[in-house]
């Protein structure tokens, strides 16, 4: 994954920030974010996607329905299982986004536009989503996703860095 500075060369700011945008997909459009973003009610898991076994919906506040929460199955880290490869994922909170930040199924210039719109990226502004991408623990968990599972490309530190320099660019979408 390439950082800001690939970016800088590109005069034209429009372009630039839909550069940005397009590297910053390869994260957004990656499993590691996708399963945790579904437009419906369903989490998936794994590198390919398949839905989360056992069934879960999303339920009240994105935790899963009342007598299956998530935090029934996963704990505040990572946990290898005891007998063969791989791990439950962990993290505090452990939890979908809500639905309005679905992406499962959407363009990258879709994803982009929702990111963007307050109403549905959680109430955020371009800098807070900027922070957001940069710090919080939930996205970091998609670079140390345990055994068994694809970290994200790249690095948050990376994706912070290109997500600052998206909006420093005007925050453009690509066109499709």
């Amino acid at each position: 994954m390439r950082g800001p500075d690939a970016f800088t060369s590109i005069p034209d700011r429009q372009k630039r920030a839909e550069a940005l945008f397009t590297e910053m997909g390869k994260v957004l459009q990656h499993p590691r974010c996708l399963n945790c973003h579904p437009v419906d009610d369903m989490p998936r898991q794994g590198d390919a996607m398949q839905l989360h076994n056992p069934p879960v919906i999303r339920g009240d506040a994105d935790f899963g329905a009342a007598a299956m929460r998530c935090n029934t199955c996963h704990g505040t880290e990572n946990v290898a299982y005891t007998v063969g490869r791989g791990s439950v994922p962990g993290h505090e909170p452990w939890l979908l986004a809500p639905k309005e930040m679905g992406w499962i199924g959407l363009s990258l210039a879709a994803i982009c536009e929702q990111i963007k719109d307050p109403a549905r990226n959680g109430g955020k502004t371009l800098s807070e989503l900027v922070e957001h991408n940069a710090e919080d623990g939930l996205v970091g968990w998609g670079w140390e996703p345990g055994e068994g599972r694809e970290p994200a490309p790249g690095s948050q530190e990376i994706f912070g860095d290109l997500t600052k320099a998206w909006v420093a660019a005007g925050a453009g979408c690509p066109s499709n």
